[in-house]
């Protein structure tokens, strides 16, 4: 690695980036054709801006800034102490990332400064485009190739000192810089991310399908949640870290050290009751500069839902109750589900009493589906009770 590297890998760390590597600005080609594959087989379907055109762009980085030469990759941890349990209140789960401040707006800070910051030690013009994982740029394939780290078998990137707990970024440049060499490393055997994702979205090593992914189903999914796969989201209300939290390679992941990253207000265990309350106004105020945005409310009221119904707390069948007559069919559709996972004698009367009132056609199916499964337990339930012991 030559002085100027070295000067800019310096540099990164001040900026408060974890791991940073060099790569050049060739195209990902594997990553090309195995992200096209995905989109063929339907697997990133519900993610109307994942398109061929799009993955083209996102690996071929000469395409993303003319004359690019390199790619500076970056890594930071956002690996925070765990949330103090909150007793005798229904909580729910929000993946790590969105505990603090939004990562997008943190990272393209950094980002802009690193590149101003860069005329200490490059002597002469230079272009450069900076990229988060909102743009159309292949973070992970950039990670991987430049050795920042090795994928996992869940699609995350892994690294060796702060293990898949990180965020991406890159500079893409027209500097000529000498590259570094991709890790030696896999995760050999271990499928432990597979087995125990609840969903089995993780349908073989290294391929998601998104139509079964926690996260999709409780940022991006706009519409309903599939009925069967409901209560295996159990208590998540905003992504899932469970492949993660099960990782080995997790087990002696260093510490973030990034102050935006600390949890805001409960994020880390939300009381999911008064969430059910907000309206816009106060969603925008809780959640200002928070990646939980992307939910909107309805998403997160809806997910909520979801979660109270898989905690079965009948302390939260007020709360349901009332979104069952929400303005917005989604929530009081997710409402009754969640009432009927409850199993309470007056849930029923409430579902049969919102039949009355209510005129869209999916929710009054799902009414109907949580009265019926009501009925059956019940009368299950009364069935075993009467065999011979």
């Amino acid at each position: 690695m030559g002085e100027l590297e070295q000067k800019i890998k310096a540099y990164a760390k001040e900026m408060g980036f974890d791991v940073v590597g060099i790569t050049t600005a060739d195209p990902f080609v594997r990553d090309e054709s195995a992200s096209i594959s995905r989109v063929r087989q339907g697997l990133m379907s519900g993610l109307p801006w994942y398109t061929e055109e799009r993955v083209h762009l996102a690996t071929h980085p000469k395409k993303l800034l003319q004359n690019a030469k390199s790619v500076i990759s970056f890594a930071i941890s956002y690996n925070t102490a765990k949330p103090k349990n909150i007793k005798n209140i229904p909580t729910g789960k929000i993946a790590r990332y969105a505990w603090g401040e939004d990562y997008h707006l943190v990272l393209k800070d950094k980002l802009r400064n690193f590149v101003k910051g860069l005329s200490k030690y490059v002597h002469t013009e230079f272009q450069a485009r900076i990229f988060v994982d909102d743009g159309p740029m292949n973070d992970r394939a950039a990670a991987e190739r430049s050795g920042v780290g090795w994928f996992g078998k869940n699609t995350n990137i892994l690294t060796i000192s702060h293990g898949s707990w990180v965020l991406l970024a890159q500079v893409i440049t027209d500097l000529e810089l000498e590259p570094d060499t991709a890790l030696a490393k896999t995760c050999g055997n271990c499928v432990r991310c597979i087995d125990d994702c609840p969903t089995g979205a993780i349908i073989a090593p290294y391929v998601i399908d998104n139509n079964r992914c926690i996260s999709f189903l409780t940022i991006e999914l706009r519409g309903s949640i599939p009925r069967k796969l409901r209560s295996l989201i159990g208590d998540w209300i905003f992504g899932c870290d469970i492949c993660q939290d099960v990782c080995p390679v997790n087990r002696k992941a260093g510490i973030s050290l990034e102050p935006s990253f600390r949890q805001r207000h409960d994020f880390g265990a939300p009381a999911l009751i008064p969430l059910l309350h907000l309206d816009d106004e106060s969603f925008r105020k809780r959640f200002k500069n928070s990646p939980i945005k992307r939910a909107k409310r309805v998403g997160l009221q809806r997910n909520v839902c979801v979660a109270l119904g898989n905690i079965g707390d009948p302390t939260a069948l007020p709360a349901l109750m009332e979104a069952l007559h929400n303005d917005n069919p989604i929530i009081r559709e997710h409402a009754a589900w969640a009432i009927g996972k409850i199993r309470k004698e007056e849930t029923i009367e409430v579902l049969k009493q919102a039949l009355v009132t209510e005129s869209d056609p999916t929710v009054l199916n799902e009414i109907q589906l949580t009265i019926t499964e009501f009925k059956t337990n019940k009368s299950n339930a009364h069935a075993s009770s009467n065999l011979p012991s």
